[in-house]
């Protein structure tokens, strides 16, 4: 199993406001996450969940969260930290990744993609041009730690697959 991060953030590393993107819609950008996390299981914070209940993705939903035991979504389990989400997701994940390894997919929110970072063994950035302003960051990463496996360029944003030199830390 990979753990893969999926978000979208601007040349700041700003990756949300008032619970919402700080930048115009970008269709694209939409579409090609909802493609890639379709039929993988995501891990989530409860109030990334919360906020994605009426389209939620992936095939699975993992929610991290110390305020509730249980969420009213056949397809999601509450997971209290790290250590039981990676067990959740585990479970559920199949082999349909690259090289037979199957991929989770972790969604967010800040402190989501903070807990995860240093367990990660790839991540899917649409970095997005220009700096927003923002409540929520991404978090840095080592750039010694990684090396750009793809890069796509698409209007408004770059798709790159960054992928970790010598797996998690």
């Amino acid at each position: 199993m990979q753990l893969v991060s999926v978000a979208a953030l601007a040349e700041n590393r700003a990756i949300g406001r008032d619970g919402e993107v700080p930048w115009p819609h970008i269709e694209a950008d939409v579409r090609q996450y909802r493609e890639r996390v379709a039929g993988s299981p995501v891990i989530l914070g409860r109030r990334t969940f919360d906020s994605m209940r009426a389209d939620l993705p992936g095939s699975r939903q993992i929610v991290v969260s110390r305020s509730v035991e249980a969420v009213d979504v056949p397809t999601a389990v509450v997971a209290d930290g790290i250590d039981s989400a990676i067990e959740r997701a585990a479970e559920v994940a199949g082999d349909d990744g690259i090289g037979g390894e199957a991929f989770v997919y972790v969604l967010g929110g800040g402190a989501i993609y903070e807990l995860f970072q240093p367990l990660l063994d790839r991540m899917f950035l649409s970095h997005i041009a220009g700096s927003y302003e923002g409540d929520t960051f991404y978090p840095a990463w080592d750039g010694d730690e990684w090396a750009v496996a793809a890069e796509t360029a698409f209007d408004r944003f770059t798709l790159r697959e960054w992928v970790r030199r010598d797996g998690p830390a």
